[in-house]
């Protein structure tokens, strides 16, 4: 168990005593149920709001309250593992905060911890907007499995900004354990050529780029919460018509998911004609998992550096797509939307797009080649489309979990049609229903004209043009509405 010593002061006659012992939490918040510490509070009662500074001193762990009787002393009884090497930088860089607080019989609860001027009042700067910032984002990692000492305790920092040196200083020491080990080791060697003035200013650059975009990332773990199963459909069912087999496929992952709180082995190929609803789908399937998404075009990538980034020995060299898609969720649990997997092997450039997204689709980790540290991926879900699945090789395909998408029925297209895309399409132009009728007939004549063509996009366009043409004849000729029989939509689309 490690023991603070706000003043870096080691006294071997008096040696510190820890009075505090840790507890593991997940929680997303603090309330006075669910505090950040405790304090001992047997001597006298603290106020809701009290102000002071995290110290150590001779030799026990402590909080001392600027009371109006002076200033009085008070052990730390229990913290949250997460926020340990926070108060450690707090209390090292003696800062004055304010505490939130309630008595309770095992002591005073604190739950919020905002920094304050010297004199007592708020302090409404970048400072306690990098603190608030700060534990935001512990709440929103996993408590470490075990307090260890850290090898670069002596490293502190005061600025706010997280793209300084000095910021992403501040942010490793107080982020300590809940980060990664193999990024938190990454972080000093690269904070190392950072600080150097043995390196070019090129390298210097490099290395500080790398790290605001890998600390701004919130590492999380593996473990995902329950998804109700009755809401998934619901959202299927909203999205889609019909597709009975592919939201049955698509609602088994959510149940599989639900019993192993991890995601599946293998992500969603979803291969069909153009124009089914595949993207759809898979937008779906990112908001059922409530996870960020982000796309990758394979028709419009044709080499591989695009995907990998390149290599810091070029002075204008940045990260790839992959890692660019990282720091935009700023989460490592996110969806990949793969667009047209079919198209990755026609690799125009320097090798074969589609042997990068095999490092991607492999839970050991994906590595970049600006950031230099393998990102794990066991947080990414991949969903892919197609529209050709002959096209895509052999090792590709035994990454993914496939599901054909069908193209729709005559019947289906009817429903889908009238219930669906001539609605949408009037409250876009702001046409009543009654103001552009499409007799059975005409439903009949729109389905044939469009009966050689795979998907719904050209029943949205037909839509689209009967609308139009309705409206235009609604504010020429001043009628009131228009109706459609299968002689005018055959001469409409002649």
């Amino acid at each position: 168990m490690p023991v603070f010593d706000f003043k870096d002061t080691p006294n071997k006659a008096n040696p510190s005593e820890c009075t505090y012992t840790t507890f593991q939490s997940n929680q997303s918040f603090a309330s006075a149920n669910q505090p950040l510490l405790l304090l001992d509070n047997r001597e006298r009662e603290w106020k809701h709001h009290s102000c002071g500074i995290f110290t150590n001193p001779i030799k026990r762990t402590s909080f001392e309250f600027k009371e109006e009787d002076g200033i009085v002393s008070a052990d730390i009884l229990k913290i949250d593992s997460r926020f340990v090497s926070l108060l450690r930088w707090l209390g090292e860089n003696h800062i004055n905060v304010r505490l939130s607080g309630a008595n309770r019989e095992d002591g005073y609860a604190v739950y919020k911890i905002r920094e304050i001027a010297f004199g007592g009042g708020a302090k409404l700067s970048a400072e306690d907007g990098f603190l608030q910032f700060m534990i935001d984002r512990l709440f929103a990692s996993s408590a470490p499995s075990e307090e260890i000492e850290e090898e670069d305790a002596d490293e502190t920092g005061d600025s706010m900004k997280l793209t300084s040196i000095q910021s992403i200083t501040d942010f490793m020491t107080c982020a300590g354990r809940t980060m990664p080990d193999n990024i938190r080791l990454w972080a000093r060697r690269n904070l190392a050529v950072a600080r150097s003035h043995e390196v070019t200013p090129e390298e210097r650059r490099h290395a500080q780029r790398a790290l605001s975009i890998m600390m701004n990332i919130q590492w999380k773990t593996n473990y995902f919460e329950s998804i109700d199963p009755v809401e998934a459909r619901r959202i299927l069912d909203e999205e889609l018509y019909g597709m009975e087999r592919v939201k049955q496929r698509i609602i088994e992952t959510i149940i599989q998911i639900n019993r192993t709180h991890t995601l599946p082995a293998y992500g969603l190929l979803l291969a069909g004609p153009a124009g089914t609803g595949k993207s759809q789908i898979a937008y779906a399937v990112a908001r059922i998992l409530k996870l960020p998404w982000t796309t990758l075009d394979m028709s419009s990538i044709n080499d591989p550096e695009q995907l990998t980034g390149s290599s810091r020995i070029y002075s204008n060299a940045k990260p790839g797509i992959i890692m660019e898609a990282f720091s935009m969720a700023g989460e490592s649990n996110l969806v990949f939307i793969i667009n047209e997997l079919d198209k990755a092997a026609a690799g125009k450039g320097n090798g074969n797009p589609a042997d990068v997204l095999l490092t991607l689709l492999d839970n050991l980790g994906f590595t970049d080649n600006y950031i230099e540290c393998m990102i794990p991926t066991v947080g990414v879900y991949p969903i892919a489309t197609a529209n050709d699945k002959n096209q895509i090789s052999a090792p590709l395909m035994s990454r993914f979990a496939v599901i054909d998408i069908p193209d729709y029925t005559a019947e289906e297209k009817k429903i889908i049609f009238s219930r669906f895309s001539l609605p949408k399409v009037l409250r876009r132009m702001g046409l009543q229903e009654k103001e552009c009728v499409v007799t059975y007939e005409a439903l009949d004549a729109v389905i044939e004209k469009y009966s050689d063509t795979t998907g719904i996009r050209d029943l949205e366009q037909a839509a689209e043009h009967l609308a139009a043409n309705a409206l235009y004849q609604i504010e020429v000729n001043h009628i009131s509405e228009v109706v459609f029989d299968a002689a005018m939509v055959e001469n409409l689309f002649a």
